[in-house]
């Protein structure tokens, strides 16, 4: 090894045994993760998280939320099947989180593709998250509080193209701020770590940015004083099971199904030779 490649290597060690400690926190605390999300990705969000040993609750009555929201571990909101029904109990799950000192995580799904979703996304951006988790499109709306041109719940923009967005959202509002891509970007506003980690299949599968939005929180909630780091340690776990599953698919539909089973059957040596995170500041 060339000796100016051994910080990076040192680096990516570290990183990668941070991985496998927060994974079996997870196993070990199975934290308790309240779920408010759309139809489309309850099923693949709750078994990614049961197959990462946290537990799910898919919760979203406004009258349940004073009683159960306060014993959850960490709040997961997802505004993609949006209505007016839902988001008066986003808000309050997202207060009582706040109030009770409970991480919770924003999913802004198209967030710049009607102003409806975009003033819902933005009150609850000002509602203190502890992450931000979207996809190049939605943190770029976010950030300038503007519609933009959308394809639906996809994003015409790489995380790259995203950075400066995600930093200035970041700062703005006191949220970690991750963006999803061919390299998962995460910040603070001032550290920019990147995640090199998953498959591009794994964008042929409905809801898997959710439900690694699903992970954060599981990650966030059982190491609460680090979210850039958990953030970050979420994606790279979460593509890490689609590489292994992807060896195993022939499309789609079984990569989703290995992609579940590889999430779960994790075990140290796997972690530790495929983890892919760095620098980018």
């Amino acid at each position: 090894m060339a000796e100016e490649d051994r910080p990076k290597e040192e680096a990516q060690n570290e990183w990668a045994h941070k991985a496998w400690r927060a994974l079996s926190a997870v196993r070990r605390q199975s934290p308790l993760i309240q779920c408010i999300t759309n139809f489309v990705s309850m099923d693949l969000m709750a078994n990614t998280l049961l197959a990462a040993g946290a537990s799910p609750a898919m919760l979203h009555s406004l009258q349940e939320i004073p009683d159960f929201t306060p014993q959850a571990h960490a709040l997961l909101i997802n505004v993609g099947t949006l209505s007016d029904a839902w988001l008066p109990a986003m808000k309050s799950a997202a207060e009582f989180a706040t109030q009770s000192g409970r991480p919770w995580v924003l999913d802004p799904v198209a967030a710049g593709a009607t102003g409806f979703r975009l003033k819902a996304c933005l009150e609850l951006v000002g509602l203190r998250p502890t992450v931000i988790r979207g996809n190049g499109s939605e943190i770029i709306a976010l950030s300038k509080a503007s519609l933009g041109a959308t394809q639906g719940v996809d994003s015409i923009h790489e995380s790259v193209d995203a950075m400066e967005y995600a930093k200035s959202l970041a700062k703005a509002s006191g949220a970690i701020v991750a963006v999803s891509g061919a390299v998962d970007i995460v910040t603070d506003g001032q550290q920019v770590v990147g995640a090199r980690n998953g498959v591009a299949m794994m964008q042929r599968i409905t809801a898997t940015g959710c439900s690694v939005t699903a992970l954060i929180a599981a990650f966030v909630a059982v190491d609460p004083l680090h979210a850039l780091e958990a953030t970050v340690l979420a994606l790279s776990v979460f593509g890490v099971a689609g590489e292994m599953g992807m060896e195993m698919a022939k499309g789609p539909a079984s990569l989703r199904m290995h992609l579940i089973d590889s999430l779960y059957g994790l075990d140290q040596a796997a972690v530790l030779s495929r983890i892919n995170i760095t620098s980018l500041s």
